[in-house]
């Protein structure tokens, strides 16, 4: 289950002025979507829909997809344990290091978890399904998990090798998540394109595209068949009014809370610089807005709490993702004047 994950501020006595620790871009203009949430307040002394089915209709009206094809949840978190549970006991292909919550669901719900390194895609698709297939008996459904652009690598698959991939094992289910999917200017698979293949579940998270991530709103594109399977597990009022009473607006207004990614992802680069540029540090290539960082010596635990305590920064601790070790961290770009900041602290922590 979740540990050690980024934005655990209430971790540490001093306050956190700059937080590079959560995927969250979190300086996007919520004066809107807060003022129509503080006039809706009244919508938290009734229950929500049981399941929020006119939030689906609004949301498959604006993706131009079938409503059976739009599925919204608590997160795409809590979609991604729906989906474990509703195939319970399949065998699962985790490529590492990624988002642990899917190995983490996969193994509540009795699946045969098999993890390989991200570098497998570099053998090519065919010659990972000829590997995978030895290990999967013809009695088990074969699942394959991602995250595109990938948590806490931000690389992306080429969308012509996920296509291939895809329809070439058409018994296999994929379930991509594509919560980072705003903050690429990569090609991804659209919600037409996975809602119209009958073995993809597409993953979408509005808690990163507009910075909420304690209203928990997310959704899934797949065909209706794969909807009804998750549909078939869930909980009723897994999503809460006031989440429902967001997503509504977001949807009718999706120009709230703009963020200019191409200068987003500029800035990116330029901090990836500033760091590559500190002796003991290596900076990993991305191609969203957050990126890994490697330490030559000391542990990523020390730096991020000499970060927290001396300088009001937070990081994130990325030892704990499966392939990783104690020398990672992980750090999401803010604004260029935090950035700087960042980059001049992490010198004088690693000098001392």
């Amino acid at each position: 289950m979740i540990q050690g994950h980024g934005d655990d501020r209430y971790r540490f006595q001093r306050e956190i002025r700059a937080d590079f620790s959560s995927n969250v871009y979190g300086y996007v203009d919520q004066e809107a979507l807060l003022a129509h949430l503080c006039g809706r307040l009244d919508v938290i002394g009734h229950y929500p829909e049981p399941e929020p089915c006119t939030l689906e209709k609004e949301l498959a009206c604006l993706l131009g997809i079938d409503p059976a094809s739009v599925y919204v949840t608590a997160g795409a978190t809590e979609a991604i344990y729906l989906i474990a549970q509703a195939f319970a006991g399949s065998r699962s292909t985790v490529f590492q290091p990624t988002f642990n919550e899917y190995a983490d669901a996969c193994r509540i719900y009795g699946h045969t978890i098999s993890s390989e390194p991200s570098c497998g895609w570099f053998l090519g698709p065919r010659a990972f399904f000829l590997r995978a297939e030895r290990k999967t008996r013809a009695t088990e459904r074969a699942m394959v998990w991602l995250c595109n652009p990938n948590n806490p690598t931000g690389t992306v698959i080429p969308k012509g090798d996920l296509n291939n991939l895809i329809d070439g094992n058409p018994d296999t289910v994929f379930v991509i998540d594509q919560s980072y999917g705003f903050f690429t200017q990569e090609a991804l698979l659209t919600p037409a394109e996975a809602a119209g293949r009958p073995n993809v579940f597409q993953l979408h998270s509005m808690t990163k595209r507009y910075a909420m991530p304690g209203l928990r709103l997310g959704y899934v594109t797949a065909h209706p068949q794969l909807i009804e399977k998750i549909r078939a597990v869930r909980m009723p009022w897994s999503v809460n009014a006031l989440a429902i009473e967001a997503g509504r607006y977001l949807v009718a207004h999706p120009d709230t809370a703009p963020i200019d990614l191409k200068a987003l992802l500029a800035e990116t680069q330029r901090l990836r610089a500033r760091i590559n540029a500190i002796p003991g540090v290596t900076a990993e290539p991305t191609q969203t807005h957050f990126f890994l960082c490697r330490l030559a010596c000391g542990s990523a635990a020390d730096l991020k709490q000499r970060l927290a305590e001396n300088h009001g920064i937070l990081i994130r601790d990325a030892s704990n993702f499966e392939g990783l070790d104690e020398h990672c961290f992980r750090i999401a770009t803010q604004t260029p004047a935090a950035n700087d900041a960042l980059a001049a602290a992490i010198q004088t922590c690693l000098n001392r």
